[in-house]
């Protein structure tokens, strides 16, 4: 798909805005398809040693790189779609000052 604009016409802010959560749906995308791998090994390995487990399954391990990856992944949705812009910073902080000095 060939764009409208060529890239020096972009405007970088919104230029910036549009990599971030690309690389958010990227990273998104291979949690899926990663955490699913690990969870069809551990089908696999359940199955085929069932009959040497205690309880006739093995424990449940993927749930832990699910769960610490999903942190990091929680912490990427937070910054990329709810004010992790340093523009918006910018101008909280500016705002503040100009209350703080009664302009």
């Amino acid at each position: 798909m060939e764009p409208t604009q060529s890239k020096s016409e972009y405007d970088p802010y919104l230029w910036k805005q549009a990599k971030a959560r690309a690389g958010f749906q990227m990273h998104l995308r291979s949690y899926f398809i990663i955490n699913a791998g690990l969870w069809i090994i551990w089908l696999v390995s359940s199955f085929s040693i069932h009959s040497f487990t205690r309880f006739g399954y093995l424990f449940p391990w993927p749930i832990f790189p699910m769960l610490g990856w999903g942190i990091g992944l929680a912490s990427h949705y937070f910054h990329v779609y709810h004010g992790g812009s340093e523009r918006s910073m910018i101008e909280k902080e500016y705002q503040k000052l100009v209350r703080q000095q009664g302009y």
